[in-house]
């Protein structure tokens, strides 16, 4: 089974603008228009047996129409996050909301929700995921939309993990896109419920990266792509071609997300 944790797709009356938008910041040309059934069928076309869908909610606004769309994708090839935003005055009653609505975790973007991964006033939110034991993807490391600030850089991510033990957290890219050596030195091996995801790290060097799995075990390693930035086939390829075990590589390709999500 091959359970990709990072994938992106859109309210069809938004998705081709979301997508169109992000290409035109980022200049990477993506793999699908950002629409669920186009997603699916790439999921065949790559052996992709269900994803994880991580929309972010870029206003407090948006938040509802949102995680009530997440909601209708779940089940099937998707297993549906929902999104809060810290601003939103509403946050905590749209937590229990996403958990009664059986989604399975919150996506938060600290780039595109304006905070920094550490900032004391996020610690309510956090309490509050916390509480509800739902896991939280954060993006981390560099990004386009923010190029001169790395809001989640491996440092404050492990800043945030010491500070809250417990919470189920999965750093994305890797722990942090572009930052593997920081990554490596002082975010993997860290305790707690942190796991790290497999997304958007085509680039990161084969060695560097069987030392980070090694280092924060290949337990807590999440595959993952990023679709529709990178594609889940070439993802996993590279981790095909690491020097780790197969019991390690179906950990990673399988195995830890059925355990992290309780699914079979």
């Amino acid at each position: 089974m091959l359970i990709d944790f990072h994938v992106h797709a859109f309210n069809p009356k938004v998705a081709d603008r979301a997508v169109q938008k992000l290409q035109d910041i980022c200049g990477i040309e993506p793999y699908t228009r950002g629409l669920a059934e186009q997603t699916v069928e790439r999921f065949d076309e790559w052996g992709v047996d269900r994803g994880v869908l991580l929309p972010i909610a870029t206003k407090p606004s948006q938040q509802k129409v949102i995680n009530d769309w997440a909601a209708q994708q779940d089940g099937g090839r998707f297993i549906s996050f929902g999104s809060v935003h810290p601003d939103a005055d509403d946050y905590a009653e749209e937590l229990e909301r996403i958990k009664s609505l059986g989604l399975h975790g919150i996506k938060l973007h600290p780039d595109y929700q304006d905070f920094m991964v550490n900032e004391k006033r996020m610690d309510p939110v956090y309490d509050e995921i916390k509480r509800l034991e739902l896991p939280v993807t954060f993006h981390a490391g560099y990004d386009c939309v923010s190029p001169e600030l790395i809001h989640c850089p491996p440092e404050l991510a492990r800043e945030t993990a010491d500070r809250h033990r417990g919470m189920k957290i999965i750093f994305a890219h890797l722990g942090g896109n572009g930052e593997w050596e920081r990554v490596l030195d002082c975010l993997a091996g860290c305790g707690g419920e942190v796991y790290l995801d497999t997304s958007f790290s085509l680039d990161c060097d084969n060695r560097l990266m069987e030392k980070i799995i090694s280092r924060h075990g290949s337990d807590r390693i999440l595959f993952a792509s990023d679709c529709p930035w990178q594609s889940p086939a070439l993802i996993a390829q590279k981790i095909d071609s690491l020097n780790i075990s197969d019991d390690d590589k179906e950990k990673i390709f399988c195995k830890n997300a059925c355990r992290l999500l309780n699914i079979t």
